[in-house]
């Protein structure tokens, strides 16, 4: 039976991903196999969340 969570091979698109619930929407991507885009109007925290996420997942995120 396949697992109905993994999301290898897939890229999530996140808006409003730098805080809140698409913070957390942004971490279960990836911590589901997906690659994650996090878009926001804050830069600067879509690209420290980029970096968070990448290293505690090894799954790419671009800001």
């Amino acid at each position: 039976m396949s697992d109905p969570f993994d999301l290898s091979g897939k890229v999530a698109v996140v808006t409003g991903g730098s805080r809140g619930m698409g913070k957390e929407m942004v971490h279960a991507f990836a911590c589901h196999g997906a690659d994650v885009v996090i878009a926001s109007r804050k830069l600067e925290n879509c690209q420290g969340l980029a970096a968070e996420v990448e290293e505690a997942t090894g799954r790419r995120a671009l800001p």
